[in-house]
């Protein structure tokens, strides 16, 4: 079923701070460069109970993010700014009816860190533990779990992937089994994911363009077991191409050398489509 999401930009200008609501609903995101934090200054609605992401990179220039919650986003946002420095853009979760309650964004924080731990798409050290859900009514928890359901879209809707998990029903599969790996997995608009099990080869040839970059993804994301080197969370790429010389640790077009069941490679089953 289709959506209408409006985007409104507060200062006109699309790269400033914009307001982005799903029409009949009332989570409302606010998103607002770190540069123009000063509009906390200028609206209200920002004095609110509030769900927050800060969204950043890491020392390896990785996504990373900070969930959090607050009674008054603006007081609490400055703390924030003087505390964390990865942090280049917030998203601001409001009511729009002003109705939420500081026990609602606690319930919106618990269910968004434990979602972003299960996804891992993005590095949430800073969330040391996923917070204790309050003591809600079965109805204000439905009601909240719905607003969620909001969060979710609209932060992928700002291409924020943090909460997006890896769906595996209707999905083509692919395999690889070069330089001993045996691995598999799916191309969708996100990118290539590598699913979770697959084996991956623990070494790189000595021509490997980022290999630092694949030692710390191997050590995050990989257990050692009887089968190999075994991938222990789903993980997505930017392209088949990087998908498949993390799982090979060499050089690769991921566009033939990922195959389904039937020997058809990725381009065979997707690129060639566009020429019929």
């Amino acid at each position: 079923m289709g959506k209408t999401i409006t985007t409104y930009l507060l200062d006109g200008n699309p790269q400033g701070v914009q307001n982005i609501f799903i029409s009949n609903k009332i989570c409302s995101l606010t998103l607002i460069p770190r540069s123009s934090l000063d509009i906390i200054n200028k609206r209200d609605e920002l004095k609110s109970p509030a769900f927050y992401i800060l969204l950043g990179e890491d020392e390896f220039q990785q996504p990373k993010a900070y969930l959090g919650e607050t009674e008054n986003f603006s007081e609490r946002i400055k703390y924030h700014d003087y505390k964390k420095t990865f942090w280049q853009k917030a998203l601001v979760f409001i009511s729009k009816d002003g109705a939420m309650t500081k026990a609602d964004v606690q319930y919106l924080e618990h269910m968004a860190v434990a979602l972003a731990q299960v996804t891992k798409k993005y590095n949430t050290s800073e969330n040391k533990q996923i917070p204790k859900a309050p003591n809600l009514p079965e109805h204000q928890k439905s009601s909240i779990e719905e607003f969620f359901d909001d969060v979710t879209l609209l932060t992928s809707f700002v291409g924020c992937s943090i909460f997006e998990k890896a769906e595996l029903k209707g999905k083509h599969i692919f395999y690889t089994k070069a330089r001993g790996c045996n691995a598999k997995g799916f191309y969708d608009e996100s990118g290539f994911t590598v699913l979770k099990g697959s084996i991956i080869t623990p070494t790189a040839v000595p021509s490997f363009t980022w290999l630092e970059k694949r030692e710390r993804e191997i050590q995050e994301f990989t257990e050692l077991q009887i089968s190999g080197l075994v991938l222990i969370t789903n993980r997505t790429f930017n392209s088949p191409s990087t998908a498949c010389d993390f799982c090979v640790g060499s050089s690769n077009n991921g566009w033939i050398a990922w195959k389904d069941e039937k020997g058809q490679t990725l381009d065979e089953i997707y690129r060639k489509k566009l020429e019929e």
